[in-house]
């Protein structure tokens, strides 16, 4: 494993950069957003410019590949992605800041899939799962690094962008001086989401939803934290518990979803999610119209802390519950091409995210960001005990928790130890169908 990752060495890196950067990036825009007087509601339309820049990205990315190749292809979208960091500090308004988010969607998700095919195209069946656990932590790790970075200076400075940019271009160094050739690419399509959805009704819906959750949460969380008037410093720390917090849960969930019911675990984790929301809530003196500012560090503060780590441990999870429960139903053989479709339904579900959140902080204060993940999250478990009354557990051996980042592509699921070394094109060519 370590030779291995050693010859990945600039992948590794070059990633872990860029997820830096990303993680300072998406959070001080959210933060500098109520410096800057924007409503909610704006900063929620300008965050989703993120996701939908991600979504076209993914469906257009895998044609830049095959044409020009992987180097290329990461060298000009990190450089896209580099430039859309000074778009942001030059022009200070939500036009071009949904511009700027939309350009380091589809830049970011374009690095992701160089990344993961060619992490895909070094692996063995030795090594597969080994790879990915070390591409998820790089991931994690490294957002949750660039949220602690949100204290290198204040945000209504523009030394923030600039260090984002920095960081971007110097994430092109090391795929640039890499020795090892680049592998050829495939590209991998889904199967159609109408099929997808009659083969696992609960893993689609909680898919389309873990999207808006995901994306909701950490795109607003910092807009929360400046309002109720937290410091920079406590911001960062709550971002980056919240991160780390999110990866550590996935060892325990994904031991209990292999021992248990998997549905039974996903309705748990929901509605345990569910539960520690209500609780971020109570630490308000007012829990509907928000008229608090937590302006010390009290109690009441540490129990939000502690109450959002350990939401962050149930929720970041259910991406891969959602994947290893669809899996269930599907043959080995089409693992990867069910979880292509599944990271479609995620990717509509985030685009929509921070713009239905954000209304409900509009109508609810600022605590409407956590009334929305309640309602959302609910719906998955309630979706989940009706599928328990009308359809038996079904155990699929070649079906286990992998711990997989929601940022995954059809490239990375290759990765997964669970996947067939060689896949039938056959059965994973099969066309798109957005129904």
């Amino acid at each position: 494993m370590q030779k291995e990752v050693k010859k990945s060495w600039a992948l590794f890196i070059g990633i872990g950069v860029m997820m830096i950067a990303h993680g300072l990036q998406m959070q001080i825009m959210g933060i500098r957003s109520v410096l800057e007087d924007f409503s909610v509601f704006t900063t929620g339309i300008f965050m989703s410019g993120y996701f939908v820049g991600y979504f076209v990205g993914s469906k257009t990315t895998p044609n830049f590949v095959s044409k020009v190749g992987h180097i290329r292809v990461f060298a000009a979208f990190a450089s896209l992605a580099s430039l859309s960091a000074l778009v942001a500090v030059v022009y200070v308004n939500p036009f071009m800041w949904t511009i700027s988010r939309f350009i380091t969607g589809i830049s970011l998700v374009s690095c992701y899939v160089v990344t993961e095919s060619w992490l895909n195209d070094r692996a063995t069946n030795k090594n597969r799962g080994q790879l990915l656990s070390a591409y998820m932590m790089v991931i994690y790790f490294g957002l949750a690094i660039g949220m602690l970075l949100l204290n290198v200076s204040k945000p209504e400075d523009y030394e923030p962008f600039i260090l984002v940019s920095v960081l971007l271009s110097v994430a092109l160094v090391p795929i640039l001086l890499t020795k090892r050739p680049a592998p050829k690419f495939k590209k991998i399509e889904t199967i159609s989401i109408k099929e997808l959805y009659q083969i696992s009704p609960l893993g689609s819906l909680s898919s389309f939803f873990t999207g808006i959750i995901h994306a909701a949460f950490f795109s607003l969380i910092s807009v929360y934290a400046t309002i109720a008037k937290f410091s920079l410093v406590e911001t960062s720390i709550l971002l980056f518990i919240a991160t780390i917090a999110g990866v550590i849960g996935q060892g325990p969930i994904g031991f209990l979803s292999d021992t248990f019911d998997r549905r039974r675990v996903i309705i748990i984790t929901t509605f345990g999610s569910s539960f520690l929301a209500f609780i971020s809530i109570l630490t308000s003196n007012d829990p509907i119209q928000n008229i608090y500012y937590m302006d010390e560090f009290s109690f009441r503060k540490i129990v939000f802390f502690i109450s959002v780590g350990l939401y962050s441990s149930l929720c970041l999870p259910l991406f891969s519950l959602n994947l290893a429960h669809t899996n269930d139903f599907v043959p080995k053989a089409k693992f990867v091409a069910a979880g292509g479709g599944l990271q479609f339904i995620f990717g509509v579900g985030a685009i929509s995210g921070p713009i239905l959140c954000a209304l409900f902080m509009e109508w609810f204060g600022i605590n409407g960001l956590f009334i929305f993940l309640i309602i959302a999250h609910a719906i998955i478990g309630v979706f989940g005990l009706y599928r328990m009354k009308i359809r038996e557990t079904v155990e699929n051996p070649d079906s286990t928790f992998t711990p997989i980042p929601a940022t995954i592509t059809p490239a990375g699921l290759e990765l997964d130890p669970d996947t067939p070394a060689t896949l039938d094109e056959n059965l994973v060519n099969e066309t798109v169908k957005s129904q």
